[in-house]
């Protein structure tokens, strides 16, 4: 019998638990702030938590009066004055920031018990949940996004990125944040712009799992451009609900398979923000998005024509427009799919819908039938 354990081969699968964190409240810098305190009192019962509070200066007051409430925290040790820093998709556009906050980490001696507290839109929290996944192998990161689209979507999410070589998200890393919170007052200040884009996410995630929630959209579109606030959290929380259950009930978060259904529309948005030098929002990419591969599904798979247009006339009523002139020439913009494939490596694999609440995946892309969905979006959105 051959006792030399060298000559043979294992393979052991494991799995590692994880908590995945969610509040939601409407002023955590004021009545809520305990909400806060409680998660990092989680596990520091014994010594002050180190917190590192990191902002952008679209929301600079509501940081200020969160780093006033965490210097009078007896639980806190607030390592810093609060780190403000610029919004939108230019932080992820070169290494500048990732290397100023990986400084901070290690000037303040911040360890993998400590927390960052990041208050921002989904570019600033992509690019701080970057380096605190690498800074240690990773420091708590405690998320408070203060945009529709990152409350509604990426907030919950387990990835992290920053854009390389003009390509969205290529260096990154799938981290779980210690926490999530989902807090209305900061929505307050966005402008309309910003606020009815982030609700492209929340149709996208109906389409593929919650009929009865797309219906209730397109019924309540025109009260969330309007900001009826009632209407916006139910949105808003049915949406990150949606999102969450795939990541924590066997969605594959760390995306290891082929499928990636929570990026439908997103071969041609995330090809469509460079070619825009990310003047188009997120939002407004992934809904355009959305209407063009609901349009190549009525066209491919059956989906109906008449759930295509209402797709279209949801997003309308919404107040995201269906065209940008940067989707022409529509070659330039097909590439999009071999980015997106390289993306996920192996095989092209897409989600299209049959039906409301009924996706397939795809394993290949009839480029005459995208181009004739590209162009009937085309005249619904500039005619």
């Amino acid at each position: 019998m051959n006792n030399d354990s060298s000559s043979h081969s294992t393979d052991i699968s494991f799995s590692v638990p994880f908590k995945h964190r969610l509040r939601v409240t409407d002023d955590i810098a004021g009545s809520d702030f305990d909400v806060l305190a409680d998660l990092v009192r989680e596990s520091n019962s014994n010594s002050r938590a180190r917190i590192l509070l990191v902002g952008e200066e679209a929301v600079s007051e509501h940081v200020t009066k969160l780093e006033n409430q965490l210097r009078q925290c007896s639980d806190v040790d607030l390592v810093a004055p609060a780190e403000l820093l610029a919004g939108g998709e230019a932080i992820k556009n070169n290494e500048h920031v990732l290397r100023m906050l990986l400084d901070r980490i290690n000037d303040h001696g911040l360890d993998r018990r400590s927390y960052v507290v990041a208050v921002g839109g989904g570019a600033m929290l992509d690019a701080v949940g970057f380096a605190t996944a690498i800074a240690h192998r990773g420091i708590r990161l405690i998320r408070l996004p203060s945009t529709v689209l990152a409350q509604a979507d990426s907030g919950v999410g387990v990835k992290n990125a920053i854009n390389y070589f003009a390509k969205k998200n290529w260096v990154g890393t799938f981290a779980v944040p210690w926490a999530v919170i989902n807090d209305t007052s900061l929505l307050t200040t966005l402008p309309d712009r910003d606020y009815v884009s982030g609700f492209s996410e929340a149709v996208k995630v109906s389409l593929l799992k919650d009929s009865a929630e797309f219906d209730w959209l397109c019924d309540n579109a025109t009260r969330i451009r309007n900001r009826e606030i009632s209407a916006a959290k139910h949105a808003i929380g049915r949406s990150c609900q949606l999102h969450l259950r795939h990541i924590t009930e066997g969605g594959d978060p760390f995306e290891s398979e082929e499928a990636r259904p929570l990026d439908f529309g997103h071969w041609s948005a995330h090809r469509l923000e460079p070619l825009t030098q990310y003047k188009i929002r997120h939002g407004e990419a992934v809904g355009i998005g959305v209407a063009i591969d609901c349009m190549y599904s009525s066209i491919k798979f059956g989906f109906p024509e008449s759930d295509a247009l209402r797709v279209c006339e949801c997003l309308s009523n919404l107040g995201i427009g269906l065209w940008h002139e940067a989707i022409r020439p529509i070659d330039r913009l097909m590439q999009g799919l071999e980015e997106f494939r390289q993306h996920l490596g192996g095989r092209l694999t897409i989600t299209m819908l049959q039906g409301v609440g009924d996706p397939i995946n795809v394993h290949e892309i009839d480029s005459d039938a995208m181009k004739i969905a590209i162009e009937k979006i085309e005249a619904i959105g500039v005619g």
